[in-house]
Formats: structure tokens, sequence, C-alpha cells
């Protein structure tokens, strides 16, 4: 999904946020908090719905959020005293002001997208809809090793997005060192671990129009 705001896009896709055309960096925590707040940018958020969705069942200092809040204004160019994206709700929380167009990503622009999960020296391509990660032989992605369960868990490719979700398994499924507990969106070279098994999930670049190189 595509976000903007202002002269900013949020790519939940590719996990990138463009100032125009450029990338500005972002922590991974402090994108997953703008992503969060701009999804829900309907409603002020509390500050503990925010620990939870970025530090869930985890003990973490109240400065932590304050500091990826700090760290998101930065890269905006916001201001706390007169903000035009970030509110800061005294004794409550934080809200996303800012005027936002929602849209696809841009795949309808470039062409199609595709999806790959790779292990081991081997790669899936994965088909829209939902694709599950399993010991079972009737698993879209058979993964037949220890720690693994019969259906452990699954990536659902759905509207531009693809999101991960754990099937109940014994061992659980973990992304950028989190448990995955609720549906979880992944972004271009992140780590699924199932068990004793790694996974990277890709989006290759579209490739457009090869260009003729001139004659030497």
């Amino acid at each position: 999904m595509t976000y903007r705001f202002g002269r900013f896009t949020l790519d939940t896709r590719t996990r990138q946020l463009l100032d125009d055309d450029d990338e500005v960096h972002l922590s991974p925590k402090a994108f997953e908090l703008l992503q969060v707040l701009v999804r829900n940018r309907d409603r002020a958020m509390s500050r503990g719905e925010l620990h939870e969705h970025l530090w869930p069942s985890t003990f973490v200092l109240e400065t932590n959020l304050a500091s990826l809040v700090a760290e998101i204004r930065r890269a905006l160019g916001d201001a706390a005293d007169d903000p035009r994206f970030l509110r800061t709700m005294h004794r409550f929380g934080y809200w996303f002001i800012g005027h936002v167009d929602e849209a696809d990503s841009h795949q309808a622009a470039v062409g199609p997208v595709n999806y790959w999960v790779m292990w081991e020296g081997r790669q899936v391509r994965l088909a829209d809809g939902e694709n599950v990660l399993g010991r079972a032989p009737d698993a879209t992605i058979w993964i037949d090793a220890a720690g693994v369960s019969r259906h452990h868990a699954r990536i659902l490719i759905s509207g531009g997005d693809a999101t991960v979700e754990d099937l109940g398994s014994k061992n659980g499924t973990y992304v950028r060192d989190r448990r995955v507990d609720a549906p979880l969106t992944l972004g271009d070279g992140d780590q699924i671990r199932l068990g004793s098994v790694v996974v990277t999930f890709r989006i290759p670049p579209v490739t457009g129009s090869t260009e003729t190189a001139p004659a030497g």
C-alpha cells in the first residue's frame, strides 16, 4: 500500500519513506511506528496501544517511544509545537493529523510485482492469495525441517501488500526478532524464522524495457 502526505510517500511494500524521489532513512522501529499511525489516522492512539504494536509482551522505557516520535519528526521536518503531521496528545499518546492519499502500490503503473521466498539455495514464487508454509505435504511451500509445524504460517498476497501470519505453530513465527501474533506486513529482505529454518522474503525490482547499447 502507498500513502502520500505532503511531499512524502510511505510505501509499505518496499518499506520506504520518500521525500519526493529521495529516500529518507528511518530505523525499522520508527518506520513501523509511522506506518501504524498513518493506518490509524482516523483516531489518536494511546501510548499503551503503540507499545503493544512495537514491543508486544516486552517491557521498554517510556522514552523509547518518545525517541521514535522524535526521529519521525526529524525525517518529516515536523515540529511538536506546530505539527503538520504528528500531534502529541498530552497524557495520552499520538495522532497522525496530515491529509493522506491512499492507493495500492504503484504496481498498476509498472506492471505486476513478483514475490518470492528463498532459503538454503531454494526459491519459490508466491501466488496471489494464501501461501501456507509448513511440513505437511499439502503446504504451498513445503519445508521438511525440525521445529517446523505441519501448517506453520501463511503469507497472504493481496492488494499490493504481503502479510505473514502464524497458524498456531508450536515454535512460533518470528520476523525482525519479533514473534508474529497478528498479521504483519512484510518488506523486501525480511527474514522469517520458522522453527530452525529462516526464509527470506524478496520483492525483485520490476524491470523496464531494455535499452539498446550504442554501437561501439
